[in-house]
């Protein structure tokens, strides 16, 4: 069994990590700026967010595992760039590992070939979002540090306005988007959820990135 913690806890991926989590047994602390994570058996809800920097290492000395499944920007604005440091820092020194739940737009279309955030169809509405957290996977990669961190980019169409169900049937790539035979990209929230608490219980990505699709 494994602690982990889940900062955005009651967001669309991080409340279907939690439930992975706890279909497996494991315990979780589940943070929000509000404290608002369901209390149930395994579940501890906690008011806060990732820019506390003590919490975050209060937090690191607990858990075995930081998930973040927030936003990387606000009002357009990047929110989880400028913490990346604060936040591997206090792994390291607390001996948590870091999951970072991801976007599709860093990958590319195919291999060598553009991002998906640079194609002509991308939606201008996603592109802060999306330039952040490819942004956040840079630093990541260019950061040396001996916390052990990995990334996690769902499929093109992953959030609740497609939420899927649960097959537990699924593709695990790396840096180029996945799509079905159709030219479709598309993870539902409880199988994105079964790969990222897959790589919480057998680690096979350390400092990289993978990506999950059907």
């Amino acid at each position: 069994m494994a602690v982990i913690t889940v900062f955005g806890a009651t967001g669309y991926a991080g409340g279907h990590i939690i439930d992975e989590a706890l279909r497996r047994g494991h315990e979780v602390i589940a943070v929000n700026r509000t404290g608002s994570a369901e209390a149930r058996p395994g579940v501890t809800p906690v008011a806060g967010s990732l820019d506390d920097e003590a919490l975050v290492r209060d937090l690191a000395a607990k858990s075995d595992v930081l998930v973040v499944a927030v936003r990387g920007s606000v009002d357009g604005e990047p929110f989880l760039l400028p913490l990346v440091p604060s936040l591997l820092a206090a792994a390291a020194e607390g001996g948590a590992r870091i999951g970072v739940v991801g976007g599709a737009g860093s990958l590319h279309t195919a291999e060598g070939g553009p991002r998906l955030i640079d194609s002509p169809d991308f939606p201008e509405a996603y592109k802060a979002e999306a330039s952040s957290h490819a942004q956040v996977l840079e630093a990541l990669r260019a950061t040396d540090t001996d916390a052990h961190w990995f990334y996690v980019s769902p499929a093109a169409e992953f959030g609740a306005w497609a939420p899927g169900e649960r097959t537990g049937v699924f593709r695990v790539g790396g840096d180029v988007l996945l799509s079905d035979a159709e030219g479709r990209s598309f993870i539902s929230g409880a199988d994105y959820a079964i790969a990222f608490v897959d790589e919480i219980d057998k680690p096979t990505h350390r400092q990289a990135r993978f990506s999950v699709a059907y």
